[in-house]
């Protein structure tokens, strides 16, 4: 069985193949799709984070060089990009801050610039700089100055 190949396709599939496996008596069989089953979920759950954590610098880099634009919509999609890392990272422990520190957060900042760019339309948007205070902890309300 190509574990890695099912794993990656269908973690339902792969599930059920474990099941089998293991129903066959073959338990070797079933720990490496097991493994190959974590991993593919772990990659899973990153790529959430990845994503969110996106979405949420695009619009607070937004926010800081379009002040005169912002809106209850990007007032509500920061909140809840905050929301859903908060509930990625519940669900997956291992996915800390300090993972989004060292792992994650230069690439999602790179991603974040372009998307606001393109958002914004401007072809050229100076380097952004966001700290962990902006991001995860200032807080975002219209009547703000």
């Amino acid at each position: 069985m190509d574990w890695e190949a099912l794993a990656t396709t269908s973690h339902y599939n792969t599930a059920v193949a474990i099941r089998d496996a293991l129903r066959e008596g073959n338990v070797d069989d079933a720990s490496v799709g097991l493994e190959e089953l974590i991993d593919a979920l772990s990659r899973s759950e990153k790529r959430a984070l990845r994503s969110h954590l996106v979405r949420l610098m695009q619009y607070i880099i937004k926010w800081k060089v379009q002040p005169d634009r912002r809106s209850p919509s990007w007032m509500w999609t920061i909140r809840n990009a905050r929301i859903e890392i908060a509930d990625v990272q519940e669900e997956t422990p291992s996915l800390t801050d300090r993972v989004i520190a060292e792992e994650l957060w230069e690439r999602c900042l790179r991603l974040a610039h372009n998307e606001a760019a393109k958002d914004m339309e401007l072809t050229h948007l100076q380097p952004q700089t966001l700290t962990w205070e902006e991001v995860f902890d200032a807080p975002y309300t219209l009547d703000a100055p």
